[in-house]
């Protein structure tokens, strides 16, 4: 089945920069879309950014727009997030997600994403 790992996560000061990875092994049944969600301490869980695989669709969340660039190496099986201009209200462990069910376009919310990784913590100072 299908594996996701994040990584890339720490510490940064306000305005810093940071890049996580999402490494996903196994079997992709024909994925459609994945995405980057992040959830806060005591807050639920929010969409980030997210694109169908092929490209055609891009979504990011407002609170992101311009800061934030996903990306994707096909080849490798790879998501990447860019975050520049971190802001403390950033701060969350962000989770990769993935979804094999027909879509042509990025679903915004957690339920229609089938696999997920483990998460990994970003926290930005002030």
């Amino acid at each position: 089945q299908v594996q996701l790992v994040e990584s890339g996560g720490g510490l940064v000061q306000a305005g810093g920069s940071l890049r996580l990875s999402c490494a996903a092994s196994g079997h992709f049944p024909r994925v459609y879309a994945m995405g980057w969600f992040r959830q806060a301490p005591g807050k639920e869980r929010e969409f980030v950014s997210g694109n169908t695989w092929n490209g055609r669709d891009i979504v990011d969340a407002n609170a992101v727009k311009g800061r934030f660039n996903i990306s994707r190496d096909v080849a490798k099986n790879t998501l990447f997030l860019q975050m520049n201009n971190l802001k403390p209200e950033d701060t969350a462990v962000y989770y990769c997600a993935g979804t094999d069910v027909y879509t042509t376009f990025v679903p915004t919310v957690a339920g229609a994403y089938k696999y997920w990784g483990p998460g990994t913590q970003v926290t930005v100072s002030s």
